[in-house]
This record gives C-alpha cells, structure tokens and sequence, in this order.
C-alpha cells in the first residue's frame, strides 16, 4: 500500500505543493521509491480551497509545510480541518546545498527529510490553546490602550 505526503513551500503569493508517494507505509520509508506529483497554487482563499480540494483528491495522509515567515497561518488553518498529521518544518532544517534556489526541489526535500525525522519541526498549539493564547494578548492590548488613553 502507498503512503502519499504532501510538502508545501510557502511564500507571500505562491504555495508549491509536492505530492510524494512511497511504496511502503510509514513505518519504513528508508530505501523507498518516491514518485512526485508537483502544483503551484496562488495564496489567496480560493486557490488555498482549491489546493485542499486536490490534496484530498491525491488521497494524502499527512502534510508538511515551509515558511520563514507567516504566511502558514492561514494555509495551516485551511488544512487543519480536513487533514490529521499537520506539521510545520523550519526552515533552517530544510536548507539546500548551494545553488540556485528551486521551490519543486525545496519540496521534494521537504518530503524526503521528513520520512527520514530530519526535520526540525515548529511547536504549534491546539486550536483551543490558540484561542485562549488570542483571548489573551487581545486583552493585554486593551490595557496597554487604555493605559496609554489615560496617561
């Protein structure tokens, strides 16, 4: 049976998606052979709908995303509904060997280094804890406004 990843490089306007599919499970991706399926989609709310839509059609079983900066937000709440093994790599454990930078092979490594655990993955909490972590900063604004208004 397959197991297909999908690898998504974020950037502002653009997402690269590489759909990579081992021969083997999970269990035992060393030595596998891969074959890839690459798309670019734009960044904005329908092309990220779209990039969903063909995600599931692909049949893919976990996703992991590139971004130095925070572009995943929304690309990462897209995902998170309809998707179970979310992760987000940082960049640094992704870097290529010097060259020309390549957004399909950028990818292509992506999906390689996870099976392999190379990554670095980011901490990123629980829709609940992110709601209470919002909540929070929102309140701590409004006194921090209320302290500059009365001053």
């Amino acid at each position: 049976m397959s197991y297909k990843i999908a690898a998504i490089d974020i950037h502002k306007r653009v997402l690269m998606v590489v759909v990579a599919t081992t021969s083997n499970e999970v269990e035992e991706p060393a030595g596998a052979a891969m074959e890839f399926v690459c798309r670019k989609f734009g960044a904005g709310a329908s092309e990220r709908q779209q990039m969903v839509s063909w995600l599931q059609s692909q049949q893919v079983c976990e996703v992991v995303m590139e971004s130095t900066a925070q572009y995943w937000k929304p690309v990462w709440l897209d995902l998170e509904p309809h998707f179970g093994k979310l992760h987000l790599a940082q960049a640094q454990s992704n870097r290529a060997p010097k060259g020309r930078k390549n957004d399909f092979k950028d990818g292509k490594r992506l999906g390689r280094r996870l099976l392999a655990g190379e990554l670095m993955l980011s901490f990123v909490p629980e829709p609940e804890q992110r709601t209470w972590r919002m909540m929070t900063r929102g309140r701590l604004q409004l006194v921090r406004e209320r302290v500059r208004l009365q001053s």
